[in-house]
């Protein structure tokens, strides 16, 4: 009698755990009713905080699987107009010619970054540039570590007799995009006489003392082992690989070294630039404490889905959780990101609210 008491209380339990368990929110599923898995590539910019942002979902959403591999914006782009990814990354902006092509693409902005000078100078402990020199360099006129040039802006600093060596990017970059739209925004004969884009014809080359990088890191790398070298490189990838910044006159006229202050000051100045795609420039921007190169970093994501309702809501999901929750804020920050103002957040969610899947609202 007892033994029977016993089972019937223990399948008793059996079925109230189950039911319990039944009233939870189903995981997002595919439509063959697995784990829903997103892939997406591009930029090399915000791969740091996408990495741990991915890392940090799993916590969250374990039944979502997210792959993003850094190959540059331009790979990016291309992986989304071909359609082998889910969402690509870029901080190059599309082009008109590829909204008439694919007019459902959207940039959503995720974060800002800081592109900054980094520089290899065994003689030498801090560095000051201006726009002027920054241009002189990037155009091969400035060939020497002690021109006056760069002298005048590091008074009582001991500058080697040393040719300056150009690390830049070899593949189709954001980061490129951001560095050279800046240098044509202090002097526009760069734009003439070189251009602005992903990818530019880098006069130092031609000169025989330049040297290209695949990603941020292929940059980092080159002018960690390339005495006497100058690049450009997100934050993040200057401070993980602990390699000496340098700071700029803004175009205020003041010295500025790019930290969460003086990224928030540039945005700000910013802040009604947005296109109708929901893109701006942020370079050279003329608040007091600003840093001059500064560019958000955007999903393209596709705004009309008519196969996989799962996968879109997944991303969405996502996307709402990296721009709300406090934890992946902090890890943005900690990593040198600039989190965006709460006016373009709203941008964002208003363009994922109208995000649809087979005639419906993804996220109503």
């Amino acid at each position: 009698m007892r033994k029977s008491f016993l089972f019937v209380l223990l399948a008793a339990l059996v079925l109230a755990l189950a039911a319990c368990s039944g009233s939870e929110a189903a995981p997002p599923e595919n439509g063959d009713g697995g784990a829903v898995v997103l892939n997406g590539a591009g930029a090399t910019f915000p791969l740091p905080v996408y990495t741990e942002w991915i890392q940090m979902y799993k916590s969250v959403q374990p039944d979502v699987t997210i792959n993003y591999q850094g190959i540059g914006s331009g790979g990016g782009q291309k992986a989304i107009m071909d359609s082998t990814v889910d969402f690509a990354g870029s901080d190059s902006l599309l082009s008109e010619a590829q909204y008439k092509k694919m007019p459902d693409l959207q940039m959503l902005p995720m974060v800002a970054g800081a592109v900054v000078p980094v520089y290899n100078l065994p003689e030498v402990q801090g560095l000051v540039l201006d726009g002027p020199a920054m241009v002189g360099i990037f155009m091969g006129k400035i060939t020497k570590w002690d021109d006056p040039a760069i002298a005048k802006l590091n008074p009582g600093v001991n500058l080697p007799d040393q040719t300056i060596t150009v690390a830049h990017r070899s593949d189709g970059s954001g980061t490129t995009e951001i560095f050279t739209s800046y240098l044509a925004a202090v002097d526009p004969t760069w734009a003439t006489e070189v251009g602005v884009g992903k990818a530019v014809e880098w006069p130092a080359d031609a000169a025989g003392h330049g040297v290209g990088g695949k990603g941020n890191p292929g940059v980092a790398q080159a002018v960690q082992s390339t005495p006497y070298s100058i690049g450009y490189v997100e934050l993040a990838y200057a401070k993980s690989n602990d390699i000496p910044t340098a700071k700029l006159v803004n175009a205020a006229g003041n010295t500025v070294e790019a930290n969460a202050e003086t990224m928030q000051d540039a945005m700000a100045a910013f802040a009604n630039a947005f296109d109708e795609h929901l893109t701006a420039k942020i370079v050279n921007a003329p608040g007091e404490k600003s840093w001059p190169v500064m560019g958000y970093t955007y999903l393209i994501v596709h705004m009309q889905n008519d196969e996989d309702c799962a996968k879109a809501k997944a991303l969405v999901d996502f996307i709402n959780w990296a721009l709300t929750d406090e934890a992946a804020a902090k890890k943005a920050a900690d990593l040198g990101y600039a989190t965006l103002p709460s006016a373009v957040r709203d941008k964002v969610f208003a363009k994922l609210h109208q995000m649809t899947c087979q005639g419906q609202k993804v996220w109503p």
